[in-house]
């Protein structure tokens, strides 16, 4: 397993994490058009079932995020959906390797995936309680061309993507981790202002 390999797993992990969908596409157009001359594990993406379903999928979230409800209910649903389509596409992008490098690497790009996917569905929660509607949908087209700009990235400058992928990750745990302190903090200063009876 190469740096090479490695890089293109995580980073699309990380993109799918925020959209599965746009994801298989662009690796199913990339193999099918031959963007990049990726290795031959990559050709199971070069199929007219997942590049067409991957493309419908994605029009369809295109149109589900720019509606609140239906934007927080969709990223509800895909709570399983994305980690487990993130592992397999890190799977997929390391090819040819033994039981256990895969089983490592589904975990891996897994936890990419969903780790992505929670901080997209738990700012979005935030977002889509806005009356506005515009920042909704300002949100969603930054997530698609983040994901875009990610999986470009990792198809022609992998460890260049590698390097942002997890600056990205480090900048989502970090935040994270002051958020529940946060919270931790308001919870106790509850608590402790409560008289008991």
């Amino acid at each position: 397993m190469t740096l090479i390999e490695i890089a293109r797993a995580l980073g699309f992990s990380f993109t799918s994490g925020v959209n599965l969908y746009a994801t298989a596409a662009i690796l199913g157009l990339a193999v099918r058009y031959g963007w990049v001359d990726l290795p031959s594990q990559f050709d199971v993406f070069d199929n007219d079932l997942v590049i067409y379903g991957a493309i419908g999928m994605y029009l369809i979230e295109f149109v589900a995020d720019k509606i609140p409800w239906l934007d927080s209910l969709w990223d509800a649903v895909h709570t399983l959906i994305r980690p487990l389509g993130g592992a397999l596409i890190a799977v997929a992008a390391v090819g040819e390797a033994s039981p256990a490098v895969q089983g490592l690497v589904a975990l891996l790009g897994g936890s990419v995936a969903a780790t992505t996917h929670f901080a997209k569905a738990g700012s979005r929660a935030v977002v889509n309680t806005s009356p506005e509607p515009v920042s909704n949908s300002i949100v969603s087209v930054a997530e698609d061309l983040l994901v875009c700009a990610v999986g470009l990235l990792a198809l022609l400058f992998p460890v260049v993507a590698l390097i942002l992928v997890v600056a990205l990750l480090a900048f989502i745990l970090f935040f994270s981790a002051r958020l529940i302190a946060a919270a931790r903090r308001r919870l106790w200063r509850v608590r402790s202002s409560v008289t008991p009876i």
